[in-house]
């Protein structure tokens, strides 16, 4: 790392000799200026990593010089010294974006703290990250290999999407790299865990975590007991990393009741998990009680332009009498015109709307290279997520709801998964066209590269013919066909699906949000 370059202007700068000499036995270059006019000429001139600026010197002033800094270089960090406390000075110096201020006289371990504070704070964050990462690193392997419970693979699933949150803000260090492998190795061992469990969770035979068809009867309709309103806000595809990343906006304006990890059912897929979430019933239940809400993967059509009458359906059978709203936000001026309704929303007991942006994004990512750029990976397609939020009409819609007392119940019906591992599949003309699921007849793939049900009944799935089987993509492989396989391995390679098994698409969040007073 180059050294750090320091620029202290001060008119009476020969006093502060002792603090120059300190900072250069650390390691620290200091040039020094006695007026604004040559700090300004140095700083066009030169690069610095932060400056110390006195505030009173005679001719151009500490606040004049200032700005001359922040219209070449708005980004450096300027720390103001002054005599003088009074609120005015103060409030100019920091409405004008200095990075801190220092009262006269200052000593030299004041100075330090500062350039360790501006400077150095990266390089000691990263270098910290990296050591306690590396301590965690064998603990996390340990606990990957004897997970035997639900709850364990959520609490793992939390800490990697920690680190992985972690290692986003530090350089390139070679430690993502092995933290991206121990998540490999984790989504390895969840497969086989889902493998295990997944049917005797279906079946009965063993207690299940919450899956997609239990979310609305087991903390949804609970929550109407207590609360007048509720709005429950669904964005599709919406991953635990994700929800991270916006965490911090939302709960400037709320408070988190509750944030857990639910189960999504399989496949991980809209038209089953969602349909499931509204109706109440697992995906062959549906197909059963209401076949004309339900479409197989082989017919033509939308396959979730029923929830609504799914969710009406449920609540007759919970003998609820619910006055809601229900709807989908595809468009910008589609959750405009929600904004609009909202004096109208509020008289309803529940609100549900469905936010389709991130699934969008993940289908344009496919089809676009130049959205396949903008997100190329994991932290790209956070920070794409990041700036979507901050200005949608859902963030909008949370600062409006903060002040009028609704309880926000903000939640997804699966994630997705970068893949990158194809594997070979050969199906029939009517075989599903999912990456990372795929029904159909006499399906044909290698053993141990899929999880693989030939009785749909088993985990509640329906079946369009007598032989439809089910397979679904573990890890982050997707299934290709033989035919132009080269072409489609390259096309799909790395880009977000999902409906398979994995962490990022089954480990999904729920959270229960109060408003904050403002």
């Amino acid at each position: 790392m180059r050294d750090v370059r320091i620029l202290w202007t001060d008119d009476e700068i020969d006093l502060l000799q002792p603090h120059i000499l300190f900072l250069e036995e650390k390691g620290y270059l200091v040039s020094t200026a006695t007026n604004g006019d040559d700090a300004l000429e140095k700083v066009e001139s030169e690069e610095f990593d932060i400056i110390f600026l006195d505030e009173n010197m005679p001719g151009k002033s500490g606040l004049e010089t200032l700005s001359g800094i922040k219209k070449i270089n708005p980004d450096i960090p300027v720390i103001m010294i002054t005599k003088s406390e009074e609120e005015n000075i103060m409030d100019e110096a920091i409405g004008s974006k200095i990075s801190d201020y220092l009262i006269k006289p200052v000593n030299p371990r004041q100075v330090l703290l500062s350039i360790k504070k501006y400077v150095d704070t990266k390089r000691l964050v990263s270098e910290k990250t990296i050591a306690d990462y590396q301590q965690a690193f064998g603990k996390l392997g340990q606990e990957i290999n004897m997970a035997d419970k639900f709850e364990d693979w959520v609490d793992i699933y939390r800490r990697l999407v920690y680190w992985q949150l972690e290692m986003t803000e530090q350089e390139e260090t070679g430690m993502d790299e092995i933290l991206q492998m121990q998540f490999s190795d984790a989504n390895s061992e969840f497969g086989k865990f889902i493998a295990k469990n997944y049917k005797k969770w279906i079946s009965g035979e063993e207690e299940a975590p919450l899956m997609s068809h239990q979310l609305m009867r087991e903390k949804v309709f609970p929550l109407l007991a207590e609360e007048e309103n509720i709005f429950l806000l669904l964005i599709d595809n919406f991953r635990y990393d994700q929800w991270r990343t916006i965490h911090s906006l939302i709960t400037e304006l709320y408070t988190v009741e509750e944030d857990l990890l639910y189960c999504s059912i399989l496949p991980t897929a809209t038209q089953y998990a969602r349909n499931a979430i509204f109706s109440g019933l697992m995906p062959s239940d549906i197909a059963k009680k209401y076949p004309d809400l339900w479409l197989h993967d082989e017919e033509s059509g939308g396959k979730n332009l029923k929830e609504r009458e799914l969710f009406l359906e449920h609540l007759k059978i919970l003998k609820k009498d619910v006055f809601s709203f229900y709807a989908k936000i595809n468009q910008q001026k589609e959750g405009m015109k929600i904004l609009d309704k909202l004096p109208d929303l509020l008289s309803k007991q529940m609100v549900i709307l469905i936010f389709n942006y991130i699934d969008m994004l993940s289908h344009a990512r496919t089809e676009m290279d130049m959205i396949k750029e903008l997100a190329k990976d994991e932290a790209a397609y956070r920070s794409l997520t990041l700036s979507w939020f901050k200005h949608s009409p859902l963030y909008a819609l949370l600062k409006e709801l903060q002040d009028k007392n609704v309880k926000i119940v903000l939640t997804t019906d699966h994630g997705t998964v970068r893949v990158r591992n194809p594997q070979k599949v050969i199906g029939d003309r009517n075989t599903s066209t999912n990456l990372r699921y795929k029904n159909g007849k006499d399906l044909n793939y290698k053993d141990n590269q899929a999880f693989a049900f030939n009785n749909p009944e088993e985990i509640k799935l329906p079946r369009t013919h007598v032989s439809t089987s089910y397979i679904f993509a573990k890890n982050y492989d997707y299934f290709v066909y033989p035919k132009n396989y080269n072409y489609y391995v390259n096309y799909y390679k790395d880009t977000f699906q999902h409906g398979g098994i994995s962490m990022e698409e089954m480990l999904v969040p729920f959270i229960v949000l109060s408003p904050k007073e403002k």
